[in-house]
């Protein structure tokens, strides 16, 4: 409605700080996030769009197709899923769950609010990756679930005309129906993460993956092989959604120091089960 007399000026004006102010939220590195999407919501819609997405490649034969596989990638999760348990023990009452996705062309992985998570074959084979690197990747997908990442980017996408405009068009794969906010949760894990999230998520992931066991200087030896997959005319779908600046190496590079006494005190892994 329009704010015509002085009244209605003055009531507008209050309506829009108090929006402001429950839009307003801290991540863990203390940064400014817009929340006009509460988690609760993130995690619901995520869990559609979780479903939505899996059930006609689940028809095809194309998740957790290859026992050997699943094993290694849920072993490596579990491990990362007890660290971010004690990073933010609130989330020991998400639904954990990893699926691994049968193609080889698409290098990717993500993790929905709530820790829905997926990594497809091809970031495994075409990047050649070790334990350590699938680590470092599902570490920092799990680290934009605790940040909130992804209420977050459906908040800004509410906030625009591109949630509007891309809920119509968010899947790829024809015939999946879902409802308006499953798209947006869809949606976010397509959209590139913008540079303070990606930092977060680069800060928390390879602490994560410290702490579980993992070598930290397999983040940069991860991005190094990004880049050299990355150099032909088709970008990974990863590097779309993940931007990858010139310093991201030697940023993650100046943090492996203080991440080695992590993983050189070598405590037992504790196993959360997906």
């Amino acid at each position: 409605t329009r704010c015509t007399s002085r009244r209605q000026r003055q009531m507008c004006i209050r309506d829009s700080i108090s929006l402001l102010l429950v839009a307003c939220a801290t991540s863990p590195t203390g940064r400014r996030q817009l929340m006009l999407v509460s988690e609760e919501t993130a995690i619901s819609a995520s869990k559609e769009a979780y479903a939505q997405t899996l059930k006609p490649l689940s028809e095809e034969g194309k998740v957790d197709n290859d026992p050997v596989l699943t094993k290694r990638v849920k072993g490596i999760t579990e491990r990362l899923v007890a660290q971010a348990v004690k990073m933010r023990p609130a989330t020991s009452a998400w639904d954990w769950s990893i699926k691994v996705i049968d193609d080889p062309e698409v290098v990717n992985a993500w993790c929905m609010a709530g820790g829905k998570m997926a990594i497809y074959t091809g970031l495994i084979e075409k990047v050649q990756t070790t334990d350590d690197e699938i680590a470092q990747v599902m570490g920092h997908e799990i680290a934009h679930a605790l940040a909130n990442h992804q209420a977050e980017k459906m908040s800004v996408s509410m906030a625009t005309s591109v949630g509007v405009a891309a809920v119509g068009v968010v899947s790829d794969r024809p015939g999946i129906a879902m409802s308006g906010a499953a798209a947006a949760a869809l949606l976010a894990i397509k959209l590139p993460n913008n540079r303070a999230a990606e930092t977060e998520a680069d800060r928390m992931g390879i602490e994560l993956a410290a702490k579980a066991g993992y070598d930290p200087r397999a983040a940069v030896t991860l991005w190094e092989k990004m880049g050299k997959v990355g150099g032909g005319n088709r970008q990974p779908q990863f590097l779309s959604t993940h931007p990858a600046p010139e310093n991201r190496k030697q940023a993650l590079g100046a943090l492996v120091p203080r991440m080695m006494p992590y993983y050189e005190s070598k405590q037992p892994r504790p196993i959360f089960k997906l």
